[in-house]
């Protein structure tokens, strides 16, 4: 057994005896290789070294396992290998205990400080213990922690640990000068100068010392040396500090008041990232304007945008004055606006407040009235010493502002501003604009209010004419004519515009009155004068020849009526028709004869032909000549198959034929009206005619059989009928309305095809009208309507078209519209059916047809200025609507001309935006500006002009107007919800592209 037990050890001591020998074997080639590594690396071999290294590591030597990882990390460190971090980091996690580990979170932290990667080498550097590290080592590590937090923005903590490493021989400059550095970032200029100081003679950082230097001289208020120091770096400075050197000594002569130097540096400034702020566009902006250079001060001071500071306000102010010296004073006007409505000093406010306050009355003021702007000012500076002059602008701008409406309200607050007479003109232009507009009511109290005044004798006289014009409109002609007396009776009616009207218009009251005798004087004293206006004195020239034919002066008439025709004007056809019923009814029937038979051949197109061609024929018949009388009724028969004369001329031509004894040709005649003409006067007297003929050819069988096809006409009712209707039509006539309407109404009831039935609707129709009941009267108007023409169906196309208008009930009104454009006789009613087609097409979005009626009535000479504006503006508004510009510019030029009041001031604003359009953005800021001053009272198109007044400005490149302008318009202008979404609209589109290049806007 031990035989066996000695085998077995020695066997086992021979085994192990053999491993260990190969164990040392390659430990010792281990330590060879590793130490050749080492040599290696030291010789900065790294790829040799890391290679053995990396060999080492694999023989599996845990000894020199960790060392080898260490050094082959490093090296591929030293060799920036793509994943040298992750081998560092790798060497750090796996051997914690390795002696290596702090040079480990060393390298780690200057391989990521070198990569520039600040914030992973403090983390690294946060690792290192301090204390192992060598002298030399610490200094680095010291100054590489303290750039990384400098880089990091962790000024206090760099600060730190530069101080540690100042003195060192390696890193001492540096660290001075970062902590140079950090003291001028904190302002502390002083102990900025002292690390500067320390390093100054050194080569390396004398050319970014001196712009430090310069700034610092300057914020340290040492301008004279900062320009000196800021000159001198200039040459060896980088394009982004020459910029910054540029302002630094710009702004140096600035402060030295030395404007003309301080231009060409402050010019060369670039900005903060390409962008200039609201300080740097006002310090060369008031270089500029100390220089007497307003335009180019006007160039900088517009493009500051958002402003609302000190500088900002001053800017504003200064604007505003060189606008004034340029003699741009909306522009002007703006920019003092602004710098009155900020605080930050009170004399420039009070200053800028006072200067707006004058322009506003100089030019007028679109964001609220001149007298509110001049009465605000004296209210809040009660001191000032220029308030007796601003009381007197005052008082005038109640005039000249033409915002008469708040003007009242103002001066009925303070009477004392209106004792010397403004009270009575502002009462007296409001009265007018309200006249204009169609407001009579209110015209009327107006004027009332100026005549009671008595302060100015000729606005006495002019408030006294108009009070009379208005009780006219209103048709209150007694009234009316007793005031216009009064009017000519004033001492200075002669020296005020209105009077060469007096007589004409005296004229038209006694007219209205069927004075006629009396105003037939008026007339031709009116006549007697010279005249300018054409027109009218043809107008006047047919009333007196109406007044003298209507007193029977047929001879005066006739002279009357021929001064008419040859002064070529309007109704020539209407003088030319009455001279020759003036010739009849003076007994000369053949002058009758040859005027009328002349004017058929003259005025074709007449709406008096008809009526010619009936007189005529009716002419011929009373002097005998049956066969031209004949002839003339079938000519008019021919040519108004539906007219109003129709009727009568087949009738008349019956007559002729029963007075001739032609009695067949007569009763064709008479069944031809009952039949085509039912329930007319005609057809009654044609059914009646009829009946004497058959009586007396013993037919009266045959005239009941053909009488029984009428429907209107009751044979066995006939004297009921008529005993009705006699007791209807006389209450009627007597003007008892409660009775007519009762009587009349149980006739067409009792009788709703009666022999009357047609006078008996409209008859009924005109009662209800006239007392209130319009809705009542419709359904009889509509019963004339229907009927063939008759004598009534004028007037009731007439009333229900009214009826219809005024409610606004086009669908009803556009037919009944149109028929009486077809059908009326009389040129007014075809002039009022037209105007309101107009309108009714142009509410119903029928732009089309409203453009069409438009310019019937524009072609219509008998149209007054007012309906002719109405329709200028619905074709310029129309096209407008369907986006015709071209034809909408035309129609808007065209009322200009003739337009009044808030259709005036629609007119300007339409000029101004067009010419905007067109680029023509001076020419049309000039019509913006004379709609703020003459039509400040219409508040809508003052804002929408101001809207186009922005984009002028913005299209000529002055920023602070258009985006002050429209600001304005949306703090001023709430009511006007599509005014403002366009306003701002306009205003974020232009802050959009200035903020581009203003670095202020927006903050």
């Amino acid at each position: 057994m031990k035989k066996l037990f000695s085998t077995v050890v020695f066997t086992f001591i021979l085994s192990c005896g053999t491993t260990f020998a190969q164990q040392s074997e390659i430990y010792t080639n281990n330590t060879l290789e590793y130490n050749r590594a080492l040599t290696l690396y030291k010789n900065k071999q790294y790829q040799s070294a890391q290679i053995i290294f990396d060999a080492i590591k694999q023989n599996g030597n845990t000894d020199l396992e960790a060392d080898c990882t260490y050094y082959s990390a490093n090296c591929a460190l030293k060799l920036n290998q793509a994943n040298a971090d992750e081998k560092i980091e790798g060497f750090i996690r796996d051997y914690p205990t390795s002696t290596k580990q702090n040079l480990a979170y060393v390298d780690a932290a200057t391989y990521y400080f070198e990569q520039g990667n600040y914030t992973k080498s403090l983390e690294m550097f946060d690792q290192v213990d301090e204390n192992s590290l060598t002298q030399e080592e610490l200094d680095r590590y010291r100054f590489y922690k303290a750039y990384s937090f400098f880089n990091s923005g962790k000024r206090k903590e760099a600060a730190n640990y530069f101080y540690k490493v100042v003195n060192s021989l390696e890193f001492g400059s540096q660290a001075k000068y970062y902590l140079g550095f950090i003291a001028y970032e904190g302002d502390k200029y002083e102990e900025a100068n002292q690390y500067f100081d320390a390093v100054s003679e050194e080569e390396k950082y004398k050319e970014k010392l001196s712009y430090f230097q310069a700034d610092m001289s300057f914020k340290s208020g040492k301008f004279e040396k900062a320009i000196q120091l800021g000159q001198a770096a200039m040459p060896k400075s980088s394009p982004a500090e020459k910029s910054e050197l540029n302002k630094i000594i710009g702004e140096s002569y600035f402060n030295l008041k030395q404007y003309d130097k301080a231009i060409p540096f402050l010019k060369q400034y670039q900005g903060k990232k390409g962008k200039w702020s609201n300080t740097d566009y006002y310090q060369l902006g008031y270089a500029y304007y100390k220089q007497n250079d307003f335009e180019n001060a006007i160039a900088q001071f517009n493009k500051i945008i958002d402003g609302n500071d000190k500088v900002a306000q001053n800017a504003y102010y200064h604007l505003g004055e060189s606008y004034l010296k340029t003699d741009k004073k909306q522009q002007s006007l703006n920019a003092f606006k602004n710098a009155s409505e900020m605080d930050f000093d009170l004399k420039i406010q009070e200053d800028a407040a006072l200067n707006y306050a004058r322009l506003s009355y100089d030019i007028g003021n679109s964001y609220q009235s001149v007298p509110q702007v001049l009465n605000g000012f004296i209210t809040k500076y009660p001191n000032n010493p220029n308030n007796p002059e601003i009381e007197r602008l005052l008082v005038n701008s109640y005039i000249t502002s033409k915002n008469y409406k708040e003007a009242i309200v103002l001066l009925e607050k303070n009477k004392t501003l209106g004792a010397k007479g403004a009270y009575q003109k502002v009462t007296f232009y409001r009265g007018l604009e309200l006249f204009t507009d169609g407001a009579y009511a209110e015209a009327l109290k107006m004027f009332k209010k100026s005549i009671a005044e008595q302060k100015e004798p000729k606005f006495s006289a002019r408030a006294t004419f108009w009070k009379a014009e208005t009780e006219y409109v209103l048709e209150d002609f007694q009234n009316a004519l007793i005031t216009f007396k009064q009017f000519i009776a004033y001492p200075e009616a002669k020296e005020v515009p209105e009077f060469k009207n007096a007589n004409y218009n005296i004229a038209y009251a006694h007219f209205k009155l069927k004075e006629y005798e009396q105003a037939a004087t008026f007339f031709a004293k009116y006549t007697d004068t010279p005249q300018e206006d054409k027109n009218r004195l043809v107008d006047a020239y047919l009333r007196l020849a109406d007044c003298r034919f209507v007193t029977t002066k047929y001879t005066g008439a006739i002279e009357a009526y021929d001064k008419a025709i040859a002064l070529k004007g309007v109704d020539t056809d209407y003088a030319a028709f009455q001279k020759a019923l003036s010739y009849g009814l003076a007994g000369k029937n053949d002058k009758k004869v040859i005027e009328l038979t002349t004017f058929v051949k003259t005025y074709k197109d007449s709406q008096l032909r008809d009526d010619a061609l009936f007189e005529l024929a009716n002419t011929y018949t009373s002097m005998n000549e049956t066969a031209s009388a004949i002839k003339t009724y079938d000519q008019l028969i021919s040519e108004y198959k539906n007219g109003s004369y129709s009727a009568r001329a087949i009738l008349r031509q019956g007559l002729i034929y029963y007075n001739g004894d032609k009695d067949d040709l007569a009763l064709a005649k008479f069944k031809k009206v009952a039949t085509e003409y039912p329930r007319t006067e005609e057809a009654l007297e044609a059914v009646k005619t009829a009946r004497l003929i058959y009586v007396d050819k013993g037919r009266v069988e045959e005239y009941a059989v053909w009488v029984r096809t009428l429907d209107y006409v009751e044979v066995t009712d006939i004297e009921l009928d008529n005993d009705s209707w006699e007791a209807a039509e006389k209450q009627y006539m007597e003007g008892n309305s409660a009775k007519a309407i009762e009587n009349l109404s149980g006739y067409i009831k009792n009788f709703p095809n009666g022999l009357h039935a047609l006078k008996a609707n409209f008859y009924l129709a005109e009662s209800l009208y006239k007392t209130g009941a319009t809705e009542k009267s419709i359904v009889n108007y509509e019963r004339v309507i229907a009927l063939p023409r008759n004598e009534f169906t004028e007037q009731s196309l007439s009333r229900l078209s009214e009826i219809f208008v005024k409610k606004s009930d086009y669908t009803k009104a556009i037919p009944v519209l149109e028929r009486l454009e077809n059908e009326a006789d009389f040129p007014q009613n075809k002039t009022y059916a037209q105007a309101n087609l107009m309108k009714a097409f142009y509410d119903t979005k029928d732009y089309s047809k409203a453009v069409v009626y438009a310019e019937k009535v524009l072609s219509n000479p008998k149209s007054d200025n007012r309906i002719k504006s109405d329709a200028q503006i619905i074709v310029a508004r129309s096209a407008i609507k369907v986006g015709d510009e071209a034809k909408a510019k035309e129609a808007y030029a065209k009322l200009q001309k003739i337009a009044k009041g808030e259709l005036a001031a629609e007119a300007l604003f339409y000029d101004a935006y067009f010419k905007n359009k067109e680029a023509k953005y001076e020419l049309s800021n000039t019509v913006v500006q004379k709609l703020a001053k003459e039509y400040s009272g219409y508040k809508y198109f003052g804002a929408k002009g101001l809207v186009v007044m922005a984009k002028n400005f913005y299209g000529l490149k002055d920023s602070f107007q258009a985006t002050y302008i429209l600001e304005s318009v949306i703090k001023n202008f709430q009511e006007y919800e599509d005014v403002i979404a366009e306003a701002q609209s306009e205003l974020t589109k232009i802050k959009t592209e200035e903020a581009k290049t203003n670095s202020s806007i927006g903050k």
